[in-house]
């Protein structure tokens, strides 16, 4: 069943069973790609042919359910949203965010192997964009035309550098209504404009307090965030939705040029820089083991995360065991990406890339291509 079949023919949930495992398979991708940074959810969803059944589910979650649930008519409530696509969808999503953080660790390899990494999901991206082209009902002047704007908002969002904001309340509710717009977005990550409006750092030192003596600090700083989230997700999930049932060509095609425009910051070939954000997280006597392994190895900086020697108290004792060390937890966040040609257009002098594992990279994405327009007739 296509997009456009299912926005015209049914509100209502169509989700079969036989389709469950294809659900989830495609959701699996989705939470792939939210890993990466400058890929969105949104992104994946429009190229495996979910993307317009998942903005009519996010708008089943309307008035009439919450009245629905919250009185308690749980049966009733179900039944108004698209209960089975959603839970088959988020298993996927779900399932490989822990399989990319816990068995293969893709957020690591972003650091360790990035050419590969970002090569794949190039390579994908740039076969689904034909693919989608192709898939186009029609392609006038007025599709160019918006293909054309849609690169250039993709370019421009892309290219923004971060800039100071502040924390009040109602900035980070506009944060995270603007944020969960961008993830539903293809071509747009929620997370890289997160960073742009330096609220992705904030967000996480607030998460890092829940389950600690400032677990209450922790949710009254995400609250904002949160309700923000929600009041964009619903508000821009039934502008969009409606975009595409009155202009469908002309908004895919804007959707395209968001993907084109995001190739941008998902070329392999990038000057990366991070910004390292370090906070103790414990207190040991230098004779302990951790403590010793540390000092003995040096740790790898080339990793989103690692422990390293702090300050150390009691220095100028003469016995280890009255010596206090901090151990520092290091998380590098990428604040900024300019793409370059290796040994042509903005290569320098110090740049050492895998460039044959880019290639490998890009060109195992265009294979896999072949699969995912099969997945989209699933």
């Amino acid at each position: 069943m296509t997009d456009q079949e299912q926005t015209s023919t049914s509100p209502k949930d169509t989700t079969t069973f036989k389709e469950a495992p294809f659900l989830a398979l495609k959701g699996f991708l989705m939470g792939s790609a939210d890993i990466v940074p400058g890929v969105s959810g949104g992104t994946m969803a429009l190229i495996v042919g979910i993307y317009e059944r998942l903005l009519n589910a996010i708008k089943s979650v309307n008035g009439n359910f919450l009245k629905l649930f919250f009185t308690l008519k749980w049966k009733s409530a179900f039944k108004e949203i698209h209960f089975f696509f959603l839970i088959f969808l988020f298993s996927g999503i779900f399932s490989a965010l822990a399989f990319f953080t816990k068995v293969v660790p893709l957020q690591v390899y972003m650091f360790t192997h990035p050419e590969i990494v970002y090569g794949l999901f190039f390579g994908l991206i740039v076969g689904s964009i034909y693919i989608l082209i192709k898939a186009l009902e029609r392609f006038t002047k007025t599709e160019l035309l918006m293909l054309v704007l849609g690169i250039a908002f993709g370019v421009w969002i892309v290219s923004l550098v971060p800039a100071d904001t502040p924390e009040h309340p109602a900035f980070v509710f506009l944060s995270g209504s603007i944020a969960i717009c961008a993830m539903i977005l293809p071509g747009i990550s929620g997370s890289y404009l997160l960073l742009i409006m330096r609220k992705y750092d904030y967000l996480l030192s607030e998460i890092g307090k829940l389950g600690g003596v400032e677990t209450v600090d922790g949710m009254l700083g995400l609250l904002p965030f949160i309700l923000g989230a929600i009041v964009g997700l619903a508000a821009f999930s039934r502008f969009l939705s409606w975009f595409l049932s009155k202009y469908h060509s002309q908004t895919i095609a804007v959707l395209i040029g968001f993907l084109i425009g995001s190739l941008y910051v998902i070329w392999p070939y990038q000057h990366r820089e991070f910004v390292q954000h370090a906070e103790v997280t414990q207190v040991e006597y230098m004779n302990h083991p951790k403590v010793q392994e540390l000092m003995e190895n040096p740790p790898n900086t080339n990793l989103p995360e690692y422990e390293r020697i702090g300050e150390i108290k009691n220095a100028e004792s003469t016995f280890d065991e009255m010596k206090q060390v901090e151990i520092e937890t290091v998380k590098n966040k990428l604040i900024k990406s300019e793409p370059f040609i290796p040994g042509w257009l903005g290569a320098k002098s110090g740049d050492d890339p895998n460039v044959w594992g880019g290639v490998i990279g890009i060109f195992i994405g265009i294979i896999l291509v072949g699969g995912l327009d099969r997945l989209r007739k699933k």
